[in-house]
């Protein structure tokens, strides 16, 4: 059901719509989070919910509902603290959505929690460390890596730790910024840290460890180079094992500022390896593919060879060691 299915039922419902609330699905759709739903959700006081003559059913949380076609009603849920005005309708707020959705545990709903999260934190992305500070933890570093897919150079990790005052308009991940307004980004973020930390793990280590655990290596190198210890790590994405207390966070550098402004540190750090990089080698335009397989980059493998500082067990480079002469 869409917005205008969900309307058109709710107005046909022989119930005072100043008595329930929409939550769940329903909530979301008529909030234009997203487009359509299966079913109808409401609650309402336990008063009013023993008025109403439906038949009823056990849900999903194993608590009675009454339902009506593919409409449900509860009293369980009722809040008019996390509410919101739709169309004259009182709505669970998506905030509220976001918390039910998570209690469900339901493999249907892990875009949706995902789509919600990222839309909430691209409205507030100082929601996660939020948490945390209510939880009493001040100290929370962000951890995210620059340099895995170029096939030149080191892995590079940044871990940032913010003060509570923090504000930077328009931090997010360093890949979306411009490098006018990283450069800017970067000086702001190390005048205002508290700490940061950065893990440079060369092409040699990859090579020998493979590029999945040489970004471990590089995050724990940052993590270890703060010279204030962290109380909590978030984690654009990869899971670290660590002495820390961590929160691995999907596009995290979308949705928490302390990731996005390591990503800003680690991404210039690198960058500015790369630039002195192309000053020994222009041939390969370092300065303007930053190592990744672009054209120019593999024709120059194929004209002049590759560098000692490529990744010898990256495809282009090995099949190249392989069919001619290398000049390492």
């Amino acid at each position: 059901m869409n917005k205008l299915e969900i309307i058109e039922k709710l107005n046909k419902l022989d119930l005072d719509k100043s008595n329930y609330i929409v939550v769940n699905g329903a909530s979301l759709v008529l909030q234009g989070i997203i487009d359509e739903t299966d079913d109808i959700n409401l609650s309402c006081s336990k008063d009013f919910y023993k008025e109403i003559n439906w038949d009823s059913k056990i849900d999903d949380f194993g608590i009675e509902v009454k339902y009506q076609n593919d409409i449900e009603i509860s009293f369980n849920l009722y809040d008019l603290e996390n509410i919101v005005d739709i169309n004259g309708y009182i709505c669970m707020n998506i905030e509220k959505c976001l918390e039910l959705k998570k209690k469900l545990k339901r493999k249907k709903d892990k875009k949706v929690i995902e789509k919600i999260d990222l839309y909430l934190c691209s409205k507030d992305n100082n929601r996660y460390e939020k948490e945390l500070k209510k939880a009493g933890i001040k100290l929370i570093g962000g951890v995210d890596e620059v340099g895995r897919g170029p096939l030149v150079g080191p892995v590079v990790a940044a871990c940032v730790i913010l003060p509570d005052d923090f504000n930077l308009e328009g931090l997010t991940d360093s890949k979306k910024l411009s490098e006018k307004k990283r450069d800017y980004y970067y000086e702001e973020i190390k005048k205002q840290a508290l700490s940061i930390g950065v893990g440079i793990i060369d092409e040699k280590k990859i090579d020998e460890v493979n590029i999945y655990e040489a970004t471990k290596l590089a995050m724990k190198q940052a993590i270890d180079n703060c010279n204030i210890a962290p109380e909590h790590i978030l984690i654009d994405a990869m899971p670290l094992d660590i002495n820390i207390p961590t929160t691995s966070i999907i596009k995290g550098d979308l949705k928490s500022i302390t990731i996005g402004a390591a990503s800003v540190i680690a991404k210039v750090t690198r960058d500015r390896m790369l630039y002195d990089l192309d000053k020994k080698y222009p041939m390969y335009d370092f300065k303007n593919n930053k190592g990744y397989p672009t054209k120019k980059h593999l024709d120059a493998i194929d004209q002049y060879g590759i560098l000692k500082e490529h990744r010898k067990s990256y495809a282009p480079v090995d099949n190249y060691i392989k069919y001619n002469k290398t000049r390492i």
